[in-house]
């Protein structure tokens, strides 16, 4: 706080006003922490032809940014759009329960996971294999060129390692509810 103290000059008798800073004055600043831009990278695989490093298959396994979020869902879906109006094939997997799924045109009922492959020489048709919390991942082919044989991936089994191997068993706590929680029919055991 400034305070004002008048003094007089002898030299003439007018009077000047000087401003001059208390000397008790203590720091009374805070840490406050600002907002930063939230930067999220979106991973993805592409299998390419080697000899040109043409994109041949885009395998995209679905984000909660990809289902729940405007802008997330809506850069995705434009991404998809590219890779359905080229010559490239696409494998989307899509394990999250909440969020709304990604378009297709035949009315199919609401199921928990959807995998879609699409071969791009058979557009605007493709293969889903859609199942439930209460079944194992179904097998499915990766497409590649038309000439090429298809690799077979059973994601389920390949999952089932990575948990073993990351030790996901100790250290995920299964006495907390699933978000979003599981139908009552899902909650039992079989």
């Amino acid at each position: 706080m400034l305070s004002a103290k008048q003094k007089e000059q002898q030299s003439n008798s007018n009077k000047t006003a000087i401003a001059t800073l208390p000397t008790d004055t203590e720091n009374k600043s805070i840490t406050v922490t600002l907002p930063l831009p939230l930067e999220i990278k979106e991973g993805y695989l592409e299998i390419r032809e080697v000899s040109t490093g043409k994109v041949i298959t885009v395998i995209e396994v679905l984000s909660p940014t990809n289902k729940r979020t405007k802008s997330g869902r809506k850069s995705y879906l434009e991404k998809r759009e590219k890779i359905l109006q080229s010559d490239t094939n696409l494998v989307e997997i899509d394990l999250i329960r909440n969020g709304d799924k990604m378009p297709i045109m035949t009315n199919i009922p609401d199921i928990d996971y959807r995998i879609l492959v699409v071969r791009s020489d058979c557009l605007p048709s493709a293969q889903l294999f859609a199942f439930t919390v209460r079944e194992a991942i179904p097998n499915f082919t990766i497409p590649l060129e038309q000439q090429e044989q298809e690799i077979k991936l059973n994601l389920q089994n390949l999952l089932l390692e990575i948990y073993e191997q990351a030790g996901f068993d100790l250290t995920l706590d299964y006495n907390q509810p699933p978000v979003p929680e599981l139908l009552v029919k899902d909650r039992e055991l079989r």
